[in-house]
């Protein structure tokens, strides 16, 4: 090891260590710029999260939390809960294949890369309005929650899991389809301009040139989402969609603490298996 790193040759000053933090004045800076930032959005919020640690407020919170115990485990129940369970399975998974359904036909024809007006350098007036109508329908799909999709589906079709599985498909819809328009423009686009080009049809052109090449990542992305919907699916059963969410609403109502914890219990060891699978497509696909 040389030396001069540890004796440093005479007539050379050592630079003395640093007393403090040197950035510490750009953190004081931007953390009070968020402060007085985040202030006013917290007063019109009226968010006061130390009413939580008032006396009274902790009284109720022992009560309602102690009603909890023990939790409910009889075989009937257990029986119901397991059905439930599959049902908001089943609501999620198919909700997000009505989502592709959707959203696969509005992203190729609202994908720049696909059309053929554009391949001159300037999209024809006809196709890029018709492609901007389009894309205003996904952002109205998605704009309106699944929430808001389900209370309006329980009165047209009633209370049950068609309704959930209506309101994923349309908000889900809107999203898939906007994310994977992202992901089809954001690649390299030569091989399916060459395609076009040479006078291939644009399912050609996206079957053998954007999706090769995009696959792995659409797939992850759906496969992400079908995550979110199974989690959604237990909150549309609030709004009386069916499915775990309904009946956890429904001893939530009755005041039958033993059956939320069990439910609740169910519903984190759903989510946690799902965001597992989930992960593992993923990781699989990459």
């Amino acid at each position: 090891m040389s030396t001069d790193v540890l004796h440093p040759p005479p007539g050379h000053a050592r630079r003395p260590a640093p007393s403090r933090d040197p950035a510490w004045l750009g953190r004081v800076f931007w953390g009070s710029f968020a402060l007085v930032l985040m202030w006013p959005l917290m007063v019109a919020t009226e968010f006061r999260p130390w009413i939580l640690f008032e006396a009274k407020n902790l009284e109720v919170t022992g009560d309602f939390l102690a009603t909890f115990l023990p939790p409910a485990v009889s075989g009937e129940f257990l029986w119901m809960v397991a059905r439930e369970t599959w049902r908001t399975v089943a609501m999620a998974t198919a909700g997000m294949v009505l989502a592709l359904a959707l959203a696969l036909p509005l992203t190729l024809v609202s994908t720049r890369v696909l059309s053929v007006s554009a391949l001159s350098g300037r999209m024809a007036r006809g196709p890029f309005w018709f492609r901007q109508l389009v894309r205003w329908t996904l952002i109205g799909l998605r704009s309106v929650p699944e929430l808001v999709w389900a209370l309006v589906f329980v009165r047209v079709v009633g209370l049950g899991p068609t309704a959930g599985v209506l309101a994923i498909a349309l908000t889900y819809g809107g999203m898939l389809g906007k994310v994977y328009g992202e992901i089809l423009e954001s690649g390299e686009v030569h091989a399916t301009e060459t395609l076009l080009r040479n006078g291939s049809s644009r399912l050609q052109a996206f079957f053998f040139g954007l999706l090769p090449q995009n696959a792995a990542e659409l797939t992850s992305y759906t496969v992400y989402r079908w995550e979110c919907a199974i989690r959604s699916s237990v909150v549309l059963g609030f709004v009386g969609a069916g499915g775990l969410g309904q009946q956890l609403d429904n001893s939530m109502k009755m005041f039958n603490g033993g059956e939320v914890l069990t439910m609740l219990a169910v519903f984190v060891a759903l989510v946690a298996l799902a965001d597992r699978v989930s992960a593992g497509l993923r990781k699989g696909l990459g």
